[in-house]
């Protein structure tokens, strides 16, 4: 009797074993490292050129914009000067890159083949997020740190020519027809303002966690996904504008993508994972797995269009900088 009952512990101990490995297997397989030398410190958001294949990274503590060549797999140029780079945006019909800054408050427009600087627009405080509406010609900019607004510079004409107020400094913000969903962490809201009237109309308590930093939208479906940063995802119906569902996640998310082809969310985490989630319908999710990485690593970025998800991993006393490029498995 002894013996069966060890024998079914160890088959059971053997299955368990095996379906955590193939649990732990799914959604993302690393395929590439590419080791930065000379970058000091941390990394935040980064943008694409899909045609051409190359990644703009903001390395905010080395002061700088990395360029990374996505098919041959290796650092192309490093633009110094910047000061403290939060966020790029590429607009790939004008060549142009468009890089917020912290510390001098700028937007900074670069000749994305050249890379000389082309001109710069100067906000009130700390610039942070970008996002561009390509029918309304604007960039909407995230600024402030005592106070918060998004600043919109008109791309055609050059100039800045309005900003919509908020409650408080922006984090991750992103629109949808008329409407911009901006998540707003000291006032724990996400706050929605008209893009016509360019007024706040609405705000929506996050209830389940405090510092709602990242954001995703899935616009197939109408739902909005924020993640916060005590280990948190949210979801609301943009149709009822409730909160319909939340997902344990690892701490620290600092980026949230929507796979719409495998419908999962990848979300990585400065804990050090990488979270990947499952979407069973609009309001149901289930955890996939857990892709351990490395503490501090939270900024990343999934180019649907190359198929690839992008980690950018902080240079500290026990690693070099690196950015690490995954490819999406099946599950």
């Amino acid at each position: 009797m002894k013996k069966i009952v060890v024998a079914s512990i160890l088959s059971f101990c053997f299955v368990f074993a095996f379906a955590q490995t193939k649990t732990n297997e799914a959604g993302l397989k690393l395929s590439k490292t590419i080791v930065l030398p000379n970058i000091k410190g941390g990394f935040d958001l980064m943008a694409a050129d899909i045609t051409g294949k190359r990644l703009f990274v903001s390395a905010q503590d080395n002061h700088s914009v990395e360029v990374i060549d996505l098919e041959g797999m290796k650092p192309i140029i490093s633009l110094p000067g910047f000061q403290e780079p939060k966020w790029v945006a590429y607009r790939p019909e004008s060549n142009r890159l468009y890089v917020a800054t912290g510390l001098d408050a700028k937007v900074t427009v670069v000749d994305s083949r050249t890379f000389k600087t082309i001109k710069s627009f100067t906000f009130k405080e700390k610039c942070n997020g970008i996002r561009f509406d390509p029918a309304r010609n604007l960039l909407y900019v995230g600024v402030g740190n005592t106070f918060g607004s998004l600043g919109i510079i008109d791309v055609t004409k050059d100039e800045i020519v309005g900003e919509i107020p908020l409650s408080n400094f922006p984090k991750q913000f992103d629109f949808v027809g008329n409407k911009m969903y901006i998540n707003v962490p000291e006032s724990n809201t996400v706050e929605i303002a008209d893009l016509t009237s360019r007024k706040v109309i609405a705000a929506w308590p996050v209830k389940e966690a405090k510092e709602n930093v990242p954001m995703a939208i899935d616009r197939v479906h109408q739902l909005l996904f924020t993640g916060c940063e005590p280990g948190k995802l949210v979801v609301y119906d943009l149709k009822t504008e409730k909160a319909i569902a939340t997902v344990d996640i690892s701490k620290e998310a600092d980026g949230i993508y929507y796979d719409s082809k495998r419908s999962q969310f990848y979300v990585s985490c400065g804990e050090g994972f990488i979270d990947i989630i499952r979407q069973i319908n609009a309001d149901s999710y289930q955890p996939v797995s857990k892709i351990q990485t490395v503490a501090g690593a939270g900024t990343s970025l999934f180019i649907p269009e190359l198929d690839v998800f992008i980690l950018a991993v902080p240079q500290t006393d026990k690693n070099k900088a690196e950015i690490r490029v995954y490819q999406p498995t099946k599950n």
